[in-house]
């Protein structure tokens, strides 16, 4: 009773709280901004949110880089990261055309050839650069029915709202609850289904097992599981920030026929295309993430062949 009392008064307070988020949304761009720089302040200097995780994470994914590089490419992900917090925010009330110009797809004739070929795409992207923003363009970008994975949230109010949010421009939501009785039954037509690489699964035995960033680490196998299940073409979400609140996504093809790659091949490869990514600019992944609290369980193997030795075979 008494817990039943807490979740209601809980989803009561929910309400002002969305309403504040709507009116923070509303705002332009550049005022929010502004929010972010006051936000990094707090996050970064008052409070340290998760340093020592984003510290220790850095370190550990490169040992070659002096602690004056580290200490510049932590000060440059928390800005990144505040900027992130208000960009969510803008999600709720952004519109289309603000978002086609800030969030740009570079190579729209991937798609097309795919679409032509009615080849249905997984297209697999991690925490890094905008992420929300690239999962609400899909529908955007193609002809393909778009849909999207997503984890509901325990309050109902807030999980409403992210639903409406994320699907008003036309994307089809899949929960995370119901992926295997649904997913077959909604690749009749030529679909792209946006997934995000999870390099912290909840059961490290399911996953492959791949050399990411200096690390042993564990990846969810469900793009691959799903991929070679339903005959699914995979394709890599590249996003790269050009400046403040622009952001362009170029999709790079892991492979159009799963079924003839050697199992955890489809795993390695989009997690080596992100790692790519990483190097490159890696202010802008998310290094807040306890990625690596599993270690590798007795039996199983590392995948440890690279992208072109495996292509070779």
């Amino acid at each position: 009773m008494r817990r039943r009392l807490k979740i209601q008064i809980v989803q009561l307070l929910s309400y002002p709280l969305l309403g504040v988020i709507y009116l923070l949304s509303a705002l332009p761009m550049t005022v929010l901004y502004i929010i972010s720089d006051f936000l990094f302040f707090m996050i970064y200097t008052v409070f340290g949110y998760r340093k020592r995780v984003t510290r220790n994470n850095l370190k550990n994914s490169f040992p070659k880089k002096t602690a004056e590089d580290l200490a510049k490419i932590e000060v440059l992900f928390y800005r990144h990261f505040a900027d992130i917090v208000v960009e969510t925010v803008k999600s709720f009330t952004i519109s289309e055309a603000s978002l086609r110009k800030r969030m740009k797809l570079v190579n729209p004739e991937f798609l097309e050839k795919m679409y032509n070929a009615k080849i249905s795409l997984i297209a697999v992207t991690g925490h890094y650069g905008n992420w929300e923003w690239a999962a609400l363009s899909l529908p955007l970008q193609s002809k393909f029915t778009p849909q999207g994975i997503y984890r509901p949230l325990k309050n109902k109010v807030f999980n409403r709202s992210m639903i409406h949010s994320r699907s008003r421009f036309g994307l089809k939501l899949i929960s995370s609850e119901f992926i295997a009785q649904e997913f077959e039954a909604m690749i009749k037509n030529p679909t792209i289904t946006g997934f995000i690489a999870d390099q912290s699964p909840s059961n490290p035995k399911k996953s492959v097992w791949v050399d990411f960033l200096n690390q042993e680490t564990p990846v969810a196998y469900g793009t691959e599981k799903y991929a070679r299940s339903c005959k699914l073409g995979v394709a890599f979400g590249k996003i790269n920030k050009i400046k403040r609140g622009f952001y362009t996504l170029e999709y790079e093809l892991v492979t159009d026929k799963p079924e003839q790659l050697p199992d955890g091949a489809i795993t390695e490869i989009h997690s080596e295309i992100l790692e790519r990514c990483i190097q490159s600019n890696p202010q802008y992944w998310l290094w807040t993430h306890k990625r690596w609290k599993h270690k590798r369980p007795e039996g199983i193997n590392l995948n440890k062949m690279r992208i072109d030795e495996r292509l070779a075979e």
